[in-house]
């Protein structure tokens, strides 16, 4: 390492660079109030404009099946393409109680065994059938969509958490594909700046319970 370069006598001291914060390996963030946090998905439009309409997912949102939310907004759009994927062309922006997103990590688990943190593979897969809630880290992304060297959390909900989440937690649906074109425009002609102003200011979250790590 190159040794520092102390300045004459005479000269004001330049302060140090300072480095740039080195984020936890996993960590939720996201847009989140005192008592909501949002969370993103994207589908059809055929789900997605009466959910948004309606602020409440339709009776064709199917309750019984596992469904993944993602606190993340440029994951969000790495995962539906900037809402050019087919059948995903609807993003939503959906404020839920944060409560309920509380209980739901407070009950999840791993979607994938780690050595370490469970007894065994097997009490592992115990504890996955059992659990109404997954927690899956997936590298988060930049505004080109390339990965960074951090995850993001998606929550999968499955049984009472699905239910839950659709017809108790829930307290607004927005449709937020026309931002998400807005960015992407801006992205693509390089304007990285107005980007990234557009996008949701997303901070640590705080209190979370759970197997959210690992």
């Amino acid at each position: 390492m190159t040794a520092p370069i102390t300045p004459a006598a005479s000269a004001t001291p330049i302060p140090p660079a300072t480095a740039a914060p080195v984020r936890p390996q996993h960590e939720i963030r996201a847009l989140y109030t005192d008592t909501t946090i949002t969370v993103y998905q994207a589908y059809a439009p055929f789900i997605g404009q009466p959910a948004a309409r309606d602020g409440r997912f339709p009776e064709v949102w199917k309750r019984d099946r596992m469904t993944w939310i993602k606190p993340s907004f440029l994951w969000m759009m790495y995962r539906c393409g900037w809402a050019m994927k087919e059948g995903q062309e609807t993003v939503l922006a959906v404020e839920i109680d944060r409560e309920g997103f509380d209980w739901a990590l407070a009950h999840s688990e791993l979607s994938h065994y780690v050595r370490g943190v469970h007894a065994d593979r097997a009490a592992w897969q115990d504890s996955l059938r059992r659990s109404p809630a997954r927690v899956q880290w997936d590298p988060e992304r930049d505004l080109r969509l390339d990965r960074l060297p951090y995850r993001s959390l998606q929550l999968g909900l499955s049984g009472e958490a699905s239910r839950r989440y659709a017809d108790e937690w829930t307290v607004s649906i927005r449709d937020v594909t026309p931002l998400a074109r807005r960015i992407h425009e801006h992205v693509t002609a390089g304007r990285l700046d107005e980007a990234t102003q557009l996008l949701p200011r997303e901070l640590p979250y705080p209190g979370a319970t759970g197997r959210t790590a690992s």
